[in-house]
């Protein structure tokens, strides 16, 4: 990842309602979610959602798809990891055995479902 997507990445989820939606759709996995339900769980309405959407998907982090006629949106997991290994690539001088143990404990915690309090 190049450092100008990065930067328009970490500006799209700079922002506390988008970086809700980001883990909300990360959560939901490859079923994605609908814009509604979205819009629901967060506690916004449908245009603020859809501004919302829009920044992410403008920063690469989430995909959009129609079925029938509702847009289902879901986290871009390569662009999400691409980010996180733009962050690490240079971790520790070089010397990845001293970040495997973080980079062990992400992977772990990526996987374990988030609780209620997490996503708040």
């Amino acid at each position: 990842m190049y450092q100008r997507r990065a930067l328009a990445a970490f500006g799209a989820l700079s922002q506390e309602t988008r970086l809700h939606i980001i883990r909300m759709l990360v959560v939901s996995g490859p079923d994605g979610m609908a814009a509604g339900s979205i819009a629901e769980k967060a506690e916004v309405s449908p245009s603020n959602v859809s501004f919302h959407l829009k920044e992410l998907e403008r920063a690469g982090l989430i995909t959009q798809q129609r079925e029938s006629r509702s847009i289902i949106y879901t986290a871009n997991y390569d662009a999400l990891g691409g980010l996180i290994r733009f962050l690490t690539e240079d971790c520790c001088g070089g010397n990845a055995e001293i970040c495997a143990p973080a980079a062990a404990a992400a992977v772990a915690a990526c996987c374990a479902p988030a609780t209620k309090e997490e996503l708040q």
